[in-house]
């Protein structure tokens, strides 16, 4: 059942999310030394499926209810899987920090498709306005530097921010056909189940070569991706989904490049954090708590 109101206990699952988030891209690009980027989306969403099956199993969930659910099951699973394919593929030409950013743009999607899709949560001033400002953080974050502007970066920009479009669309769909019909460790199911074979797919035609070892700290990046995040943490994720407002949700979810862009760019990777770049971060940031303002209220 929805809430117009976030409490204490779902604000602090959100800040816990964003921290688990937060790390993960750059944890990412540590895997991505030895393991091809489609490769190891591919392999965490097989990962994390056979971990749903087994608990499902566990506790007496059905796998494969209807065959109208598992269709609505395909459609987020392809979606997922472009969302990380784009993600992982677009990391070898663009900066974590920078993908952060466009990433967690998906707020700014799941606010103009849930006017269209989801029933009473329609755009509104405070909306509008916090959409223009959102906006204007994106083009801040390309103007930034211009003097020293790669065009070999903008592949990955463009990936980064197809990528949260993608998970905006994932979400308000999960929302509109899925969250009254399923449980959450269903929907997660689906999802991660559908796109490794997507994603693998996808890397045995384009990526050559596919590994090139498997140190102890790529075998760490691989179990933080598959076990941490892709199923402990997104099942959290979507049992959030299944009872409060979408917009409400992705609002929080502004704290993941506020962590990340840190924990990922100046404390992991040693990636200068430039004034611009914080500039753009705190305009999107301040344009999606506008656009949450009259549903938080």
């Amino acid at each position: 059942m929805d809430h117009e109101h976030l409490s204490w206990q779902p604000v602090a699952i959100l800040l816990g999310l964003a921290l688990i988030w937060g790390a993960n891209m750059a944890i990412v690009k540590i895997g991505l030394r030895e393991i091809a980027p489609l490769c190891m989306a591919g392999l965490r969403s097989l990962v994390a499926s056979a971990c749903l099956y087994t608990w499902m199993k566990t506790r007496g969930i059905p796998v494969f209810p209807s065959r109208r659910i598992v269709s609505h099951g395909m459609v987020i699973g392809l979606l997922f899987g472009f969302e990380f394919g784009f993600i992982y593929v677009g990391l070898g030409y663009t900066l974590a920090s920078r993908t952060y950013i466009l990433l967690y743009t998906a707020p700014f999607f799941v606010a103009l498709e849930a006017h269209f899709f989801l029933k009473g949560d329609r755009l509104n001033p405070w909306k509008a306005a916090g959409l223009i400002l959102s906006f204007s953080g994106v083009v801040a974050l390309f103007m930034r530097d211009l003097g020293s502007f790669s065009i070999s970066a903008l592949p990955g920009d463009l990936m980064a921010l197809a990528a949260g479009s993608m998970w905006g669309t994932t979400t308000v769909y999960v929302k509109r056909y899925l969250s009254h019909r399923t449980v959450p460790l269903q929907t997660l199911f689906y999802q991660v189940l559908f796109s490794a074979p997507l994603l693998l797919l996808m890397s045995i035609i384009m990526e050559d070569p596919i590994l090139t070892g498997f140190s102890l700290t790529t075998g760490l990046s691989v179990f933080y991706q598959c076990v941490i995040v892709a199923f402990l943490s997104y099942l959290v994720w979507f049992e959030l989904i299944h009872r409060y407002p979408v917009s409400l949700l992705h609002a929080f979810s502004f704290f993941t490049p506020v962590f990340g862009v840190f924990l990922s760019g100046a404390l992991i990777l040693g990636e200068i954090i430039s004034p611009g770049l914080l500039a753009a971060l705190a305009l999107v940031s301040l344009g999606m708590i506008l656009v949450n303002r009259r549903a938080a209220q």
